[in-house]
């Protein structure tokens, strides 16, 4: 199982990737695996402003449909749209190509009190 250690994690699963005020939000390869075959996904509408640990995405699969929460507040400001077509990417490429949505981040600081790679393996009993 991947764990990146460039990335961020929150006790839901989700992973973090900053670029400047910018963050790439996803699944980790950890709950990828415990949903299985992911058969869609929902993705936030952009312009959506969101509070810490509010249900913004939801992914379906064959086994159940679970809430993406985001990490920090802030605003939507990109969707992977490729999702869409093709679900499985978050499957196949977890913290890639499966990313579900990007957004601007209310205050970078709350970013780095999320849980580091180390913490997440941790976490998930790695």
């Amino acid at each position: 199982m991947s764990v990146p250690a460039n990335l961020k994690y929150t006790v839901d699963h989700e992973w973090i990737l900053l670029e400047g005020d910018v963050a790439t939000v996803g699944i980790t390869d950890h709950a990828q695996e415990e949903l299985t075959d992911i058969v869609f996904v929902e993705l936030p509408e952009i312009g959506r402003e969101c509070e810490e640990e509010e249900g913004i995405a939801v992914v379906e699969s064959v086994k159940a449909a679970s809430d993406i929460f985001a990490p920090v507040a802030g605003e939507i400001v990109g969707a992977n749209e490729a999702l869409e077509g093709d679900p499985a990417l978050v499957n196949t490429d977890p913290h890639g190509n499966g990313w579900i949505f990007k957004m601007k981040v209310s205050d970078v600081a709350d970013v780095a009190a999320l849980m580091d790679a180390d913490a997440y393996n941790a976490h998930i009993g790695g």
